[in-house]
């Protein structure tokens, strides 16, 4: 009982409260007026309306509006994306509702002369075009049908433009009857309209102005005959009519009288205020074209900065690392230095003194007189024994420790005289961390390895590795591969060709074989067709991996192919080049220290110590000579530890010297058991000496000798070949089989292939056996053996390509996987781009001077919203950073099909490429935008435009990917241009055109949607109407933002797809 006394209490409580707010709100609001009015007569005194009743009109009217709310959603669903939003945004009077009060001063009876829902109706439809049967559209023109009040037999004053009348007296009407035939008959007390509304021709009634418009009451301008600031005249024959407020509503192409005049600022529909100086159109912001000129001069001095020291830092880099390794070998020498010294030292120490000698054989001739020989001792000194047992014994195990130091490398801080020898502790692979401790690691090995090399200059393999069992160390044995290949046959496709005829014979690890012959023998075909690198031919015969039909394919991580041209890249030194190649290539599970042992030792092998930090170059930009780039070139394949090593001609362009310290570096390959061959042409006699075996072939890819170096003379005397004094065997080979020379006795350099095919039993092609000697030794196979044998060249079959899915993994070795590998890439692509910082420079400049220029000629117009700027913005930008990209993979095709054809992932390589232009994609817009934004200054946010252009760079970038990977350079520069202008063209036909059917599909019709309906939904208010028709006119949709974006997205995604296709198929 008590709980319901207190509700009611309560209830009572808040009702007088309410009251007594009420009652002294009305007395402030709606009795109080100015002192200056309290002198003037009672009865020229209107009473002002509280806002309290003013919200209830505004609020009446606004539920009119909503009335509609249904069919405007569906008739101009396009431009509409919230109706109540957009409702609010034009009649939401909440706070500016003066003129209201003051429209009621003038008018006691302004609820009967607000235009009802019906009549609304019958205004806001004659803006409605009709499309087809279920599309309708704002249009820019309008024509009021006539009504009950405005008619052919009806005109009254309220009809003229900016009049309206009141409601019948005693005449009964619905407020919100949306039915036009029973809106209210308004003939009387015809007026002019308050400011703050507006009043259509053919219509007696008041609109509320939309907010962010300017309706004042205009005034006659006689030299004109217009109302200003309106476009209507005074009608004729009415001398007592004058003129009224503003008269339309409707797209600003129709007319922009009511819309807030550029260079003020209107809060309220009544209220006009100048902005200061360089305000922008219809806002109170001043402009912002100060703060673009500022960012000009901020980012073209960072630009400038960027360009000029791009190479500084990674230069600096460079000389840190640089004095940590110096030190280290330094220290090393000093070590080895001191080793050698303790070494002799204790030699000298355990070899016997004359003295020492003399005292041995006195002891030994008086051995009977004891007294005698103690007496001798004690009188002879000992240079030996002068010091304490104590400083004796710590001599004694330090010339132990340095004798055990001798088959241990990692003892190198010993210093003599250390107290603590025996406390310290040889530090393990694993604890090498630092980058100082693991050169020191690498250089002690390699003095070490020069060391053996002294002791054991004509070590072979086998005895090397019995030497490292004996001195404690594991060694790496490297998989051996022996390639043997019977009758091999090459034929050109459509040419029926053959540029290698049953070719014979075995190349065995270990050895070093060299391919020579003369132009047009097939050298570089043969070595090919042995790595399967060989395209365009058929193939017939057999190649045997081990002894088994297995495909070279299998074993390519560990197979190295150096060719021809000195395919590396340029904008890297040379130890990053080495260094890349090892860490994708040799085992993933190979401690650092011995990749960077391998790394050192490749680099010392082949001179190449004098260069390490120096970039390679390129033809455009100077690096290092065409020898050491040809070094370069050859240590990529040897860092990865091959097992079969293939040479295209390394020592052309090599100079002597340079030429036997790469031979010295091979056949220190082939000391570890590498397979090596090579393709050389006219080598010095100290080179062919160098060589274990010979390949010879003549032209048409006929072999003439393949076996041992040394027997080459033997053979060739015994086909009465004999090679001159003083003339080099291979230059007199080649010469005999070019014709230049004539051989000696009855052969000729055709028959030499056929006479090498008899000394070894191999089967004669048919169409040479004509060429057979029938009077030597050998005889051609008869004619029943030819039969029961065919030739093999009769099979052909395709080179044997590499298969992801088919071709097993038999190299025995896992590489790093695709992240480890994608992080490697990452890494060398970040260094590139550093140091191509003057060309991102550029870019950058051209995209700046772009915005501004593009800013300031394509200003952004009401009717249009911005579109000529948006179109110029898409065809630069897209062009801009479509060119840009190309750049990421035309420029190292030749270096990518080298890594992914030894194994490397080319994922990884894709990936890299892309995550790195993602900087691009996220800076170039902006860096346009800065400027551009700026003077050309939309209405749409700043982030609202940034996030259309990075989905178009992303879009646009994953498109030039495709062309770059796919085309020639010159070719995907041509189509990065027409592209981007070609399709923004076709994105602005209309539907009549025949290009408008592909007009959906293209990524600048998307891209301009996103600009335009960005910068639309931020004209609200008055500008409601353009909107709709400016979105009808470009045939857009408001609700189509973010699927815009998205096909953006999904374009660039799905290019790069396709991208990445063309990369995997295009290395084949």
């Amino acid at each position: 009982m008590n709980g319901e006394k207190r509700v009611v209490i309560a209830s009572w409580v808040g009702c007088l409260i309410i009251i007594l707010v009420f009652v002294g709100y009305l007395p402030r609001c709606v009795w109080c007026q100015d002192d200056a009015d309290d002198d003037a007569p009672r009865n020229n005194k209107r009473p002002r309306i509280s806002p309290l009743f003013s919200n209830l009109i505004s609020q009446r009217f606004n539920k009119s509006i909503r009335i509609y709310k249904a069919s405007i959603q569906r008739t101009l669903h396009y431009c509409t994306e919230d109706v109540e939003k957009d409702i609010n945004g034009a009649f939401n009077f909440k706070g500016k509702d003066e003129f209201f009060r003051n429209c009621q001063v003038k008018f006691i009876d302004l609820s009967n002369r607000l235009c009802t829902a019906a009549e609304l109706r019958a205004y806001f439809t004659s803006f409605i075009k009709k499309v087809d049967d279920d599309t309708k559209s704002i249009s820019q023109a309008h024509f009021l049908e006539p009504n009950r009040n405005c008619n052919l037999t009806s005109w009254t004053g309220g009809c003229e433009a900016g009049w309206a009348s009141a409601v019948n007296p005693d005449q009964k009407y619905e407020f919100n009857e949306t039915n036009p035939r029973k809106m209210p008959f308004r003939t009387t007390d015809s007026q002019p309209c308050c400011e703050g509304f507006f009043c259509p021709q053919g219509l007696t009634c008041m609109i509320p102005c939309p907010l962010g418009a300017y309706c004042p009451v205009a005034k006659l301008n006689r030299q004109s005959g217009f109302c200003d600031p309106y476009h209507y005249q005074q009608p004729a024959g009415k001398p007592n009519h004058t003129c009224g407020a503003a008269d339309m509503w409707g797209p600003v192409q129709m007319g922009s009288d009511i819309f807030c005049q550029p260079g003020y600022y209107c809060p309220t529909t009544v209220d006009k205020i100048e902005c200061p100086k360089g305000c922008e159109k219809g806002t109170d912001i001043p402009s912002m074209k100060v703060f673009g000129i500022m960012l000009i001069g901020l980012l073209t001095a960072i630009l400038i900065v960027v360009y000029n020291c791009s190479d500084q830092l990674m230069s600096t880099r460079y000389e840190r690392q640089a004095k940590s390794r110096e030190a280290a070998a330094r220290h090393v020498r000093e070590t080895a230095q001191a080793r050698e010294r303790w070494q002799a030292a204790r030699n000298m120490a355990k070899k016997p003194t004359g003295l020492q000698g003399l005292q041995q054989h006195l002891s030994q001739t008086f051995s009977r007189k004891a007294s005698a020989r103690h007496d001798l001792k004690s009188k002879i000194p000992n240079p030996f024994s002068t010091g304490s047992r104590r400083e004796s014994d710590k001599l004694t195990e330090m010339l132990q420790s340095m004798d055990d130091s001798s088959s241990n490398n990692e003892d190198l801080n010993l210093e003599i005289g250390d107290k603590n020898l025996k406390k310290k502790k040889i530090k393990t692979k694993k604890d090498l961390q630092t980058k100082s401790q693991i050169f020191k690691y690498a250089y002690g090995q390699i003095e070490k390895e020069k060391a053996m090399q002294e002791k054991n200059k004509n070590i072979t393999f086998s005895g090397l590795l019995s030497l490292a069992k004996r001195s404690g160390e594991d060694i790496r044995k490297r998989p051996k591969i022996e390639i043997a290949f019977k009758e091999l046959t090459l034929t050109l496709k459509g040419k029926q060709k053959c540029i290698m005829r049953s070719v014979s014979g075995k190349i065995m690890p270990g050895r070093i074989s060299a391919v020579m012959g003369p132009s047009g023998a097939g050298k570089t075909t043969f070595l090919s067709a042995l790595t399967g690198k060989i395209t365009g031919c058929t193939m017939s015969g057999m190649i045997l991996i081990n002894g088994k039909n297995e495909s070279i394919h299998s074993y390519k991580k560990i197979v190295g192919f150096v060719p021809q041209d000195d395919i590396v890249h340029g904008d890297l030194t040379v130890e990053e080049n080495l260094r890349f190649s090892a860490r994708c290539r040799l085992s993933a599970d190979l401690p650092k220290q011995d990749k960077v042992l391998i790394i050192e030792r490749v680099i010392e092998a082949l001179g190449l110590q004098g260069v390490r930090d120096a970039k390679v170059g390129t033809v455009e930009k100077r690096g290092i000579s065409g020898g050491q780039k040809k070094r370069v070139n050859v240590g990529l394949e040897m860092v990865m530890e091959p097992s079969l090593l293939i040479l295209d001609e390394p020592t052309s362009g090599l100079d002597s010297s340079s030429s036997s310290l790469l031979l010295r570096a091979l056949r220190r390959e082939a000391l570890e058991g590498v397979n090596v061959s090579m393709v050389v042409h006219q080598p010095s006699y100290t080179l062919y000496k160098m060589f274990d075996d010979l390949i010879l072939l003549a032209k048409g890819g006929l072999t003439v000798y393949h076996g041992p170096v040394k027997k080459v003379e033997e053979y060739f005397a015994g086909l009465g070949i004999t090679i001159p004094d003083r003339v080099n065997t291979p230059d007199y080979l080649i010469d005999v089989l070019e014709g230049i020379t004539k051989p000696e006795g009855d052969v000729t350099a055709q028959q030499l292939p056929v006479k090498w095919m008899l000394h070894n039993g191999y089967r004669v092609p048919p169409d040479m056996l004509h060429l057979c000697d029938q009077s030597g030794n050998s005889s051609p196979p008869s004619a029943s053996e030819s039969k029961n044998k065919s030739y093999n060249g009769e099979i052909q079959r395709d080179v044997p390509t590499y298969n992801f899915f088919t071709t097993p993994d038999l190299s025995g070795r896992v590489t790093p996987g695709v992240f480890t590998q994608y992080k490697y890439y990452l890494e060398r692509v970040l260094r590139q781009r550093t140091r191509d910082g003057r060309v991102q420079a550029a870019d950058y400049l051209i995209l700046l001077l772009a915005g501004a220029c593009l800013g300031t000629m394509a200003k952004v117009t009401d009717d249009t919203f911005g579109a000529t700027g948006y179109q110029y913005t898409v065809i630069a930008v897209s062009l801009l950073c479509m060119i840009g990209a190309l750049r990421t993979f035309s420029l190292d095709k030749l270096q990518y099909k080298r890594e992914s054809s030894s194994g490397m992932k080319s994922l990884s390589y894709f990936l890299s490429k892309d995550t790195m232009d993602h900087i691009n994609t996220f800076m170039k817009p902006l860096v346009y935008l800065c400027l551009f934004y700026f003077f050309n200054y939309p209405r749409s946010s700043f982030g609202s435009n940034y996030i259309v252009l990075v989905c178009l760079v992303y879009c646009v970038t994953g498109i030039a990917y495709t062309l770059a990977i796919s085309l020639e350079f010159s070719q995907a520069q041509l189509w990065s241009v027409l592209l981007p202008v070609v399709l923004t063209l076709i994105a602005n036909q209309n539907n009549k055109s025949a290009a408008s059917v592909i007009t959906p599909f293209v990524f600048p019709k998307w891209a301009l949607e996103a600009f335009i309906i960005a910068n639309a939904k931020e004209y609200n208010g008055v500008w409601l109407m353009t909107r709709c028709a400016a979105l009808k006119h470009y045939d857009y949709d408001i609700h189509n933002s973010n699927r815009c974006l998205w096909l953006l997205v999904a374009t660039g995604v799905g290019t790069r797809i396709i991208a990445f296709i063309c990369l995997l198929t295009r290395q084949r």
